[in-house]
């Protein structure tokens, strides 16, 4: 980035790349296109850590960093985006950077916070990923939760200047798609598994719910798709053989093919733990106006709760396959369901009303700090981040 350059608005701090696909990397990009349709401008960086080393990493922060005095940096906060086996050391070390540069600090909390666990090696490993979410919460000027703060134990104190922004679907928007009623054969969508050693676990729960849910029905499709899928696909295949479920498994697909696929499915089937509205995958469902059929759990709010979801106590899958059931073979709860999701979709989880969140809690904070960059008076900056 040449000296001469104008400063960027604001920067999106990243760190190590997931793979094979990144849902934090893919909501800065939509968040970037979001904002520059309300003339914002939002610059990605990427901290490649994990291939260049810390060192090389840090160097290219503190360079970097010089001209962002009093601009707003968004650092994408995750345990294992800042390490390789989830001791956020690194991640204190670009939070040191950043605070002595003089930045304001907007943290999006992209974790919930680290349960409990067993051995020793895993409680200080939660010990440490609890004591730097905490203390990074506190060092920023603008944190964002992406869980309400009312669902987190870790924010017993001042939890009052978290704002609450929810995550939006992993592809561009687009039109949602009228439902009014059922196919003679509905497909259930399965948008990713838990890869590894949870991949034959989840497809053993995906194949229950399924078997439980035919039983009642004459046919049904299912589609699973997206990251582990692959994984999954015998598991998947055997355990409903002679079924009368007619099976497609995809791999991990383009964004807008992602849409397509869930836009021509009738109902989302989420069993990756509680739906969430830090979870994208959930939300992506809701996003193309379908019914969700998952888990509640302690993260599990408004407006998840809001819209066309049907949920039950998490790991109960006969309740979960009876719900599923119920979604595909009562249409005035179905249609219910589609209307609900697709308002809740354009309120709340789509990147324009994601975009105008931050723009009114940066706006907020400027009004609280006295702060603005353009040199207008807080009136005007109001004003025009508003606009």
């Amino acid at each position: 980035m040449s000296d001469k350059q104008p400063m960027p608005a604001c920067v999106a701090l990243l760190g190590r790349q997931d793979e094979p696909t990144d849902g934090v990397r893919d909501y800065c990009e939509l968040l970037s296109q979001a904002f520059a349709r309300r003339g914002m401008q939002l610059e990605i960086l990427a901290l490649r850590w994990e291939i260049h080393g810390w060192r090389k990493a840090v160097a290219e922060l503190w360079k970097a960093s010089r001209r962002w005095k009093k601009q707003i940096v968004m650092l994408q906060y995750t345990a294992l985006m800042w390490s390789r086996r989830g001791f956020p050391v690194g991640g204190l070390a670009v939070l040191t950077i950043l605070k002595i540069r003089g930045v304001r600090l907007c943290v999006v909390f992209h974790d919930a916070g680290y349960a409990p666990t067993r051995g020793m090696l895993r409680q200080l490993r939660v010990a440490f990923q609890n004591f730097t979410i905490r203390a990074t919460f506190r060092a920023a000027e603008i944190p964002v939760l992406t869980v309400p703060a009312s669902q987190l134990d870790w924010l017993s104190r001042r939890s009052h200047r978290a704002v609450f922004i929810p995550v939006g679907a992993n592809f561009p928007p687009a039109a949602v798609r009228r439902r009014d009623s059922l196919p003679e054969i509905p497909t259930i969508a399965v948008f990713g598994v838990t890869g590894g050693a949870h991949a034959e676990t989840e497809a053993e729960a995906i194949a229950y719910i399924l078997s439980q849910t035919a039983a009642a029905m004459p046919r049904i499709r299912l589609n699973v798709f997206g990251r582990g899928a692959l994984e999954a696909e015998n598991a998947l295949r055997s355990r409903l053989a002679g079924k009368n479920v007619e099976i497609t498994v995809e791999g991990v697909l383009p964004a807008d093919e992602v849409r397509g696929r869930l836009c021509h499915a009738d109902v989302l089937l989420f069993v990756r733990g509680q739906v969430s509205s830090r979870r994208g995958s959930a939300i992506a469902g809701i996003a193309c106006g379908l019914p969700v059929a998952g888990y509640r759990g302690p993260e599990t709010a408004a407006p998840i709760t809001k819209a066309g979801v049907m949920l039950v106590e998490n790991g109960n899958q006969d309740e979960l396959a009876r719900a599923l059931a119920q979604i595909l073979s009562d249409a005035k709860l179905y249609a219910e369901l589609c209307q609900r999701s697709a308002i809740i979709a354009e309120r709340d989880f789509s990147w324009g009303a994601i975009a105008s969140k931050f723009a009114e809690a940066f706006s907020s904070a400027d009004l609280q700090s006295g702060f603005d960059r353009s040199g207008n008076s807080a009136a005007q900056r109001t004003e025009n981040v508003l606009k």
